[in-house]
């Protein structure tokens, strides 16, 4: 059987992982946190927000005036879930 293209995934509700439909940054940031813990998310994506005193709020706050980390991750969300989707694990 043919492995399902990655940028076709589609989520419980047949939106587009990759086009992020209805989800927030809040949303995306718990669920990272959720899957990967703070001490996960800093050695994936290297910013003080998540190494230093982390909080949701701290954090929101540093992504949403910071577009490359929000990029970022953004980009992390959607392979965790694509991952997830099509069940396999990310290292």
């Amino acid at each position: 059987m043919p492995h399902p293209d990655p940028t076709d995934v589609r989520d419980e509700s047949g939106h587009l992982i990759r086009e992020l439909h209805g989800i927030k940054l809040a949303q995306i940031l718990e669920y990272l946190v959720a899957h990967y813990g703070w001490p996960g998310l800093d050695e994936r994506i290297k910013v003080n927000c998540f190494a230093v005193d982390p909080s949701i709020k701290s954090s929101l706050t540093f992504l949403r005036r910071t577009p490359w980390a929000r990029t970022k991750v953004e980009d992390l969300y959607i392979k965790t879930r694509t991952a997830e989707v099509l069940g396999r694990k990310l290292p």
